[in-house]
């Protein structure tokens, strides 16, 4: 039955358990008593979900606490190992797949190298299949007990009803790349484990706010930086994260080809495979057959000699020139989105941060405007390289707890009528 918010009984119950799972979750180990003012729920409604849960073998007990003079209060939190997920960092260097419980503790990670321009789909696709295969393995995991698989990509995700999520990524050269389905197809995991296939910067920024630099903040925009360039933005009317293709932003007209084919981009700037060629064209000595990952140090470690050595005057006129269009970048997202924190991560950011973030910060303030300038923040990611297989995980367990802790139901597949048939071809891609 409905109220007249057009809420069921069930609704309601199943928020009420999403409620206190995600308190546990963040806050735990809590009582029951504490539970009841962290959810607003009254007290016999705690009582009766935290049984639920407990029976349903999603919620522990974790010790006691003494009380002012009454029984010793039972502490509560969520079982680490009711629930299991995979994430996938589908990068342009290679793709990690780690394996977790429900608690986000890694119990098994997969790392398959890519080589250099080389972005063949069969090849992704066989990354993840066999990265899947290996972590379940090596952890002992049944695929049947995983609540999803989340995967990060570079660019542009479509979520359509017939083949599931397509990837437009105009610099790797995929065009509407059925990624979904072709995971899907020959796969060893159960149809009833969902995949959840979304923009690398997205998951950088779902783990960022859920555990990292930008947890309490209610705006935030999350940028990455790895071979190219991507950003997230957090917001009340985003409050899940929405990828904007901030590395494709004009920094300058009629400037350098960015991979994407158009003139003037960021991330033909400041992405780590551009600054490397700038590097190069400028006279530098870029290590030969390195991959980016090697030669991005080479060129931190000649501008800024760990030994207090004299600088490579090439590399640190190249950097030094990054650090201002990134800083106008930035800049940019201040003053359209004016966030509350904007926070730097992935490989490139955070190896690039830790020497030009001042130069950044001064750059950003000098071309945004005052009043937003003053209120933001910027920073490093907290949460390390690792951040976007984190965020990657965390999309199958967000949606967990949105179902109140209850694994999704597969749709039965009833035979479809003559018009819906006809519908669904004209609609799709």
């Amino acid at each position: 039955m409905a109220g007249r918010s057009g809420r069921t009984v069930r609704d309601l119950r199943r928020g009420n358990r999403t409620a206190v799972l995600r308190r546990l979750y963040f806050d735990g180990p809590l009582s029951r008593f504490e539970l009841g003012p962290a959810t607003g729920l009254s007290s016999g409604s705690v009582s009766n979900v935290v049984a639920e849960l407990i029976a349903d073998g999603l919620v522990e007990e974790a010790g006691s606490v003494d009380s002012d003079g009454g029984r010793p209060r039972i502490l509560l939190r969520v079982a680490p190992g009711s629930g299991h997920m995979i994430g996938v960092d589908v990068g342009e260097t290679r793709v990690r797949t780690g394996l977790f419980d429900l608690t986000l503790t890694e119990l098994a990670r997969a790392e398959r190298p890519l080589a250099p321009q080389r972005y063949d789909v069969e090849g992704i696709v066989r990354h993840v299949r066999d990265g899947i295969t290996e972590v379940l393995a090596g952890a002992g995991i049944a695929p049947e007990r995983l609540l999803g698989v989340g995967i990060g990509v570079p660019g542009i995700i479509e979520h359509t009803p017939r083949l599931g999520a397509l990837v437009h990524g105009q610099t790797i050269g995929w065009d509407a790349v059925p990624l979904e389905q072709l995971l899907r197809d020959g796969s060893e995991l159960p149809g009833a484990v969902p995949y959840f296939i979304d923009n690398g910067a997205r998951t950088l920024g779902q783990a960022e706010m859920w555990f990292g630099g930008g947890r309490g903040a209610r705006s935030a925009v999350v940028v990455l930086f790895g071979s190219g360039v991507g950003a997230c933005l957090v917001a009340p009317e985003a409050e899940d994260g929405r990828a904007v293709e901030w590395g494709h932003l004009t920094v300058r007209v009629r400037g350098r080809r960015c991979r994407c084919g158009a003139l003037g981009c960021l991330e033909a700037y400041a992405g780590a495979e551009a600054l490397l060629e700038r590097w190069r064209e400028e006279g530098g000595s870029v290590p030969e057959g390195a991959d980016e990952e090697t030669a991005l140090a080479a060129m931190l470690a000649g501008a800024f000699p760990p030994d207090g050595g004299a600088a490579d005057p090439v590399a640190l006129a190249v950097l030094e020139e990054t650090a201002e269009y990134v800083g106008a970048g930035l800049s940019d997202l201040i003053n359209l989105f004016q966030p509350e924190r904007i926070l730097i991560g992935g490989w490139a950011g955070l190896r690039l941060g830790a020497h030009l973030l001042p130069a950044v910060r001064r750059h950003a303030a000098s071309y945004a405007l005052r009043h937003p300038a003053r209120k933001v923040t910027v920073d490093l990611g907290r949460l390390g390289p690792d951040a976007v297989t984190v965020g990657a995980a965390i999309l199958p367990l967000a949606e967990f707890f949105a179902r109140g802790g209850r694994r999704a139901e597969p749709v039965p597949e009833a035979p479809s009528t003559a018009w819906r048939t006809a519908l669904a071809e004209r609609v799709a891609p």
